[in-house]
C-alpha cells in the first residue's frame, strides 16, 4: 500500500509545473483568506476593470486610441456608479426604512390569517403547529431588530469605509484598465518559461471568467430592470427594494430564486390578501424567472462551462461560507477553475502499471 501511494505521488506530483500550479493556488488562497478583507478595494477594483475591459477593446478595435477608449469607458463608469449613489440606493433605502417600520403591522396581519388555519383546516394544523411558527418568527424578527440597531452603531465605521471605497475604488480601476496588460506582462515575467500546463488553464478560463463576470452583471440589469418596471405596473409596494433582490438573487443559481420568493409573496399578500391582484403578481414574478432560466441565462452564457447543478449548490455553499458575497458571486468560475485544472492536469498510466506489477 505505501509503495502504490509513493508511485501515485511521483507519478502526479513530480511534474514541475504540477507543484508551480499548486504553490500559485495556495499562496492565492493564502492572500483571499488573511488578507481578503484590507485588499477587498483592490479586489473590487479588478473585478470591475475586468468587467469594462470587454467595452475599451471594443472601441480598440474601432480605432480609437487606447488611452481616449480608457477615459471614455472609465467615464461610462463613473456616471452610472454616480446614477447608482443619487438615485437607486436612496430611493433603495428608503423603502426599505419603511418596510422595517410596516414590519409589526405585517407581522400581526400574517398572525391573524395564520390563527384561522387551525379553525378552517383542522386536519392539518393545530394550534400549537401555528403557535410554534409564530414564535419562531417572532424570534427571527427580534435578531433582526437586534442586527439593525448594531448596524446603525456602526454606520460611523461603515460610512468612512465607503468614502475610502468612493475615492479608492475609481482610481484603482482607471490604472487597471490603462495599464491591466503591462501589469499581467511583469506578473507573467517572474514565471518559469515552461508553463504549458498554466497556459493552457488560463486560456481556458480566461474567456469563462469574462463570459461569467459580463454576463451576470448584465443579467442582474435586466432582471432587475424588468421586475421593477412590472412591479411598478402592478403597484405593489416597495417595488424597487424589491426589485433590487429579486436582480441580486441571480447571483445564486436555484437557491436565489427560492429565497426571494417568500418577501415578494409576503408583501403582495399583506398589501392585497388572496385577491386577483396577489395572484397576477405571482404570475408576473413566475414569468420572469422563467423568461430568466429558459430564455436570458442560455443566452447570455451559451459559452460557458457546463457544470452540474449539484456542483453549481455545492460551489455556492462552500465558496460563500469562505469569501461570502464575493464567494457567491465567483462561486461558478471558481468551480470551472477547479474542472480546467483536472482537465489540465497531467494524465499517467504508473498507477495502473503499478496496480497490475502487484498483482
Amino acid at each position: 500500500m505505501r509503495k502504490i501511494f509513493s508511485k501515485w505521488i511521483d507519478s502526479y506530483f513530480s511534474n514541475e509545473e504540477v507543484m508551480l500550479l499548486l504553490v500559485l493556488l495556495v499562496g492565492a488562497f493564502g492572500v483571499i483568506l488573511y488578507l481578503g478583507q484590507a485588499l477587498t478595494p483592490v479586489f473590487t477594483s479588478i473585478i470591475l476593470a475586468f468587467l469594462m475591459q470587454g467595452l475599451s477593446e471594443w472601441l480598440r478595435k474601432r480605432n480609437v486610441p487606447h488611452l481616449a477608449s480608457v477615459i471614455l469607458v472609465f467615464i461610462l463608469f463613473v456616471s452610472i456608479l454616480l446614477s447608482l449613489l443619487l438615485f437607486i440606493m436612496p430611493l433603495a433605502w428608503k423603502q426599505s426604512v419603511n418596510l422595517f417600520n410596516e414590519l409589526p403591522r405585517m407581522v400581526t396581519e400574517a398572525k391573524a390569517v395564520l390563527l384561522l388555519l387551525p379553525q378552517q383546516y383542522p386536519d392539518v394544523f393545530s394550534e400549537q403547529q401555528i403557535s410554534q411558527i409564530i414564535d419562531l418568527a417572532t424570534a427571527e424578527l427580534s435578531q433582526l431588530g437586534q442586527w439593525v440597531v448594531t448596524y446603525s452603531l456602526n454606520s460611523i465605521t461603515g460610512l468612512v469605509a465607503l468614502l475610502i471605497y468612493l475615492v479608492l475604488v475609481p482610481i484603482l480601476v482607471f490604472f487597471f484598465l490603462k495599464d491591466g496588460g503591462s501589469l499581467v506582462r511583469w506578473w507573467v515575467s517572474f514565471l518559469p518559461q515552461k508553463k504549458e500546463m498554466l497556459t493552457q488553464v488560463w486560456n481556458e478560463m480566461d474567456l469563462q471568467i469574462a463570459n461569467y463576470v459580463r454576463g451576470k452583471v448584465i443579467e442582474i440589469v435586466i432582471v432587475g430592470s424588468v421586475t421593477y418596471i412590472a412591479f411598478t405596473f402592478l403597484g405593489i409596494n416597495y417595488a424597487a427594494l424589491l426589485a433590487i433582490m429579486v436582480g441580486l438573487s441571480v447571483l445564486i443559481p436555484y437557491i436565489g430564486a427560492a429565497l426571494v420568493t417568500l418577501p415578494v409573496a409576503l408583501i403582495g399578500f399583506v398589501q392585497w390578501g388572496w385577491t386577483n391582484e396577489f395572484w397576477y403578481l405571482m404570475l408576473a414574478y413566475g414569468i420572469i424567472q422563467a423568461l430568466d432560466g429558459n430564455v436570458l441565462v442560455p443566452l447570455l452564457f451559451s459559452e460557458a462551462v457546463n457544470l452540474h447543478p449539484v456542483s453549481i449548490i455545492i460551489a455556492v455553499l462552500v465558496f460563500g461560507s469562505i469569501w461570502g458575497f464575493w464567494g457567491v458571486f465567483f462561486a461558478i468560475p471558481l468551480a470551472t477553475l477547479i474542472k480546467a485544472i483536472l482537465n489540465a492536469w497531467p494524465k499517467t498510466h504508473a498507477l495502473g502499471a503499478v496496480e497490475s506489477s502487484t498483482e
